[in-house]
């Protein structure tokens, strides 16, 4: 566990260090006119900056304008999370007198007395071809063109064009097709589109923005806004020319129709109208040549450059038992058009199906493609797979290549069922479904689990808040503590309360020394001084004001007792009746002086006892809640213990229904662990029954996501059940999160919290009280930090609790059923089969039925019967 909670913490300080991180962007136009003014925009993130240093580089580039500073600060909250940014702009107004292509240099940007350096931007600047009312805006707006003071737009100011790579390829080679807009017009809006079709060619899209962003660029010698529509991939199947289709477009244009008044307020009333403008691309056309001639017998289609491999599946192979040689094919080309290699096995295997898969990149460009010949060996000996010949044609080279794998050679042992003498396979075995037999589900846990009542966390129990609330009072008591003790040492009226008692003793030392001389009156003296002061010192009350009532009632408001007090009273009595009457003797003297010792060390005692007893009775408190915590933490059932190891005694016998029933025992009595569904789904996977073995899987990692045996034996049996579904990609930070999150449970994150916030109340007591700056300092960093990890442990804490009470899945319980389009039996269109141990996701419920989808996003309605919810 502690190897697991420090490796959470490294993860989340490599994370706050990667988002403290500053950096500049740079914005500016990547094609202007000559004498135009654009902006050149240095972007800072993750911090204040201060100044910022940049100079042209180049006579040709003169700055106007500059810097502008903005500063902008976001807050978000997201679940409860706060997040928060600086962005901090400088702004130069730039113009360039020269066409050509400059290059911008660094600027220069300090950020809390760092200096960070942005990158260089290249900009090309062009001839002015029309006025500069005409000139596109920098911005990225396609409403950034000109005003048109007519209802007829040229065909040069909005056009659509169709952009190849290629326009002269062989049969198989991929061409990039790009459609684009290219407007200097005030486009309102589209309609109408027409992609082509492109007959001839296999197509898949690379590029389809939803958004359509416009951005300045040069077509022709002139500056456009020009936007991407469409981006394809095309792999010619035909020889010839092929010519693609016109797209086709209709733009919603704003027109400027002006008055034909003479007043100089006609321009006031000018009419700004829609026009629908109908635009289409030219044709394009590729020149197909075919292949050359005398194309080998291994050829596989493939136009590019590629590599092959090959592997058998195992190192050791027995009779009847499924292996598969592995062939993969990868490069750059048509991967995704590549035929199946031609390849011979050696007699008596029995060969099935070749499973085709691949893994490229969108276009299928780039990647590779897998081969899986799967066989059966039917006889033992030594065998050899002859060598694989796959051949393509090389477009750099225009020749065809030939690749060739080594040949692999396998020896067979002998299995359980060959003849003995001949050493051929018995006639007429039946072909059965091919089973994994070399992996297998993890033992089960045989240790006296942890169990708890269903749906009890630590997180938000009794014993969690008990800790938290100690953790906080015991930091508000160090807070007064310290602060108290530091009070102590500039509190002089304090210090002289404290130190009434030593400096009494030091005047009656005095009297002593003039007991031992016999010196009667100078020994009472002194002895009434000392008793006077002790009482001036203890209860801050000037000696001036000092009477035998008042002495007296005010030791009785401190709780001392009567007879001291009276003690006390006949001493001062004694002391001044001295003063006037003879000489009492030596024994008096000794007698007054013991009493004066021993009735000031009780005053002293009794003062002292009534605080000890307020700090008594607080520390008793405290005791309590720390007991009555330990309480809580009460030993497992014994009963619960006993039908644990009966369960566990089954399934060693291998008892499997036994083991389950039992096991279901446990779980009726509301008591669950991690462990125990885990052990409950093996047994059901023993047993057969391989939806409820996914079931009870599922519910382990539910309840404890980071229980690695659960999670073993799952991905194990996933691998068998009969629907294969590509799922629907994840979020890539919510990927990270879940994999953060899953280190731990949530029980153990609860611990991680609570551990970290101690630490943070330890250090914020050091930021308030630290004796230096470089203390206090460093109390409000690192507490910073421990704060963020604390608050990040009891986010993750939360959220597996909070998953663990969302009933929103369940598992198919019945071995196919059919996916209706509606809840009804009858009236319903069957969308798609699944089949059992299949997961779903549960969206609505009505009646009978419930609204599930798969992880590939497909919607439909099953019964309730036919599934089970996690």
């Amino acid at each position: 566990m502690m190897k697991k909670i420090l490796m959470t913490i490294w993860c989340v300080l490599t994370g706050l260090a990667l988002f403290a991180q500053n950096s500049v962007k740079v914005e500016t136009p990547g094609v202007v006119e000559v004498d135009e003014t654009f902006n050149v925009t240095f972007i800072i993130e993750g911090g204040k900056a201060s100044d910022c240093n940049w100079v042209s580089g180049d006579d040709a580039v003169e700055i106007l304008w500059g810097p502008s500073v903005g500063r902008s600060n976001s807050v978000q909250i997201i679940n409860g999370k706060r997040t928060s940014s600086t962005q901090t702009t400088f702004t130069y107004v730039v113009k360039i007198k020269k066409a050509g292509r400059y290059t911008l240099p660094q600027a220069v940007v300090t950020v809390k007395g760092d200096k960070i350096y942005s990158s260089e931007t290249v900009v090309e600047v062009v001839e002015t071809s029309r006025s500069s009312s005409q000139t596109p805006s920098s911005s990225s707006a396609p409403s950034s063109g000109r005003q048109h003071s007519g209802t007829e737009i040229s065909n040069d100011d909005i056009f659509l064009a169709v952009s190849l790579d290629k326009h002269r390829v062989v049969v198989g080679e991929p061409v990039i097709a790009t459609v684009k807009l290219y407007q200097r017009a005030n486009i309102s809006g589209f309609e109408g589109v027409q992609f082509p079709t492109f007959n001839g060619f296999w197509s898949q899209e690379l590029e389809a923005p939803s958004n359509i962003e416009f951005s300045r660029e040069t077509y022709d010698g002139k500056i456009y806004n020009s936007a991407l529509l469409r981006k394809y991939v095309l792999i010619p199947q035909k020889q010839g020319n092929i010519t693609i289709e016109p797209t086709e477009l209709v733009c919603l244009v704003n027109v400027t129709v002006r008055s034909s008044g003479t007043s100089i307020f006609d321009g006031f009333f000018d009419d700004v109208r829609t026009v629908r403008k109908k635009i289409v691309s030219d044709p394009v056309t590729v020149q197909v040549r075919a292949l050359p001639e005398g194309a080998p017998a291994s050829f596989g289609g493939g136009v590019g450059n590629f590599r092959i491999s090959a592997k058998l599946s195992k190192d050791t192979l027995k009779t009847h038992e499924a292996a598969s040689l592995l062939v993969t094919v990868s490069g750059k080309g048509n991967v995704s058009l590549l035929e199946t290699p031609k390849l011979s096995f050696p007699p008596d295997m029995e060969v099935y199906d070749t499973k085709t898969s691949e893994k490229t990149d969108k276009g299928g460009m780039n990647g590779s493609k897998y081969y899986e010949f799967p066989f059966i060996p039917r006889s033992y000996g030594d065998f050899e797979i002859p060598a694989i010949y796959y051949s393509y044609y090389d477009i750099e080279s225009g020749k065809y290549m030939t690749l060739e794998t080594e040949p692999i050679s396998y020896h067979v042992l002998k299995g359980a069922e060959t003849d003995n003498a001949g050493g051929q396979v018995y006639t007429g075995t039946s072909q059965k479904d091919v089973k994994d037999l070399n992996s297998d589900i993890h033992f089960i846990n045989t240790k006296a689990g942890k169990f708890r009542k269903k749906g009890e966390f630590y997180l938000g129990s009794a014993g969690f808040w008990t800790v938290t609330i100690v953790l906080m009072l015991l930091a508000v008591l160090c807070y007064f503590a310290f602060r108290k003790l530091a009070a102590r040492r500039v509190d002089i009226s304090g210090a002289k309360t404290r130190k009434a008692t030593k400096m009494a003793f030091k005047r009656l030392h005095l009297s002593n020394s003039f007991l031992k001389q016999n010196l009667y009156t100078a020994f009472y003296e002194e002895l009434h001084k000392a008793l006077l002061g002790f009482i001036s010192d203890k209860l801050l009350i000037p000696v001036a004001d000092l009477s035998k009532d008042n002495i007296s009632q005010s030791l009785a408001d401190r709780g001392v007792g009567q007879e001291y007090i009276a003690s006390f009273v006949e001493l001062l009595d004694a002391c001044e009746y001295a003063r006037y009457s003879p000489d009492a003797g030596h024994e008096a003297m000794q007698a007054h002086y013991d009493s004066a010792l021993d009735v000031i060390s009780s005053i002293d005692s009794d003062m002292k006892a009534k605080r000890t007893s307020v700090q008594g009775k607080t520390l008793a408190v405290a005791v309590f809640v720390l007991a009555g915590t330990s309480l809580n933490m009460s030993a497992q059932n014994s009963y619960i213990d006993s039908l644990w190891n009966d369960a566990n005694a089954a399934y060693v016998e291998g008892r499997w229904e036994d083991a389950v029933e039992t096991y279901q025992d446990i779980d009726a009595l509301s008591y669950e662990s991690a462990a125990l569904y885990c052990n409950t789904a093996d047994a059901y996977y023993k047993d057969g029954n391989l939806a409820k073995a996914i079931l009870y899987y599922e519910k382990s990692l539910k309840l404890d996501p980071s229980y690695e045996d659960a999670r073993y034996n799952l991905s194990l049996l996933n691998g068998r059940i009969q629907d294969r579904i590509d799922p629907v990609p994840e979020f890539i930070l919510k990927t990270w999160a879940k994999d953060i999150s899953y280190i731990l449970n949530s029980d153990q994150w609860a611990v991680v919290f609570i551990v970290f916030l101690g630490l943070t109340l330890a250090l914020l007591l050091l930021f308030l009280l630290g004796p230096t700056v470089a203390a206090r300092r460093c109390g409000f960093f690192i507490g910073i930090v421990t704060l963020i990890i604390s608050f990040s442990a009891l986010g993750n804490s939360l959220w597996q609790k909070n998953d663990y009470n969302r009933v929103d899945s369940a598992i198919i319980m019945r071995p196919v059923i059919s996916v209706k389009s509606s809840p009804s039996s009858e009236a319903a269109t069957d969308l798609f089969i699944l089949h059992e141990g299949t997961k779903v996701n549960v969206l609505d419920e009505v009646g009978q039925w419930r609204n599930i989808s798969i992880a590939d996003g497909r919607q439909g309605w099953v019964r309730i019967d036919d599934m089970e919810l996690i």
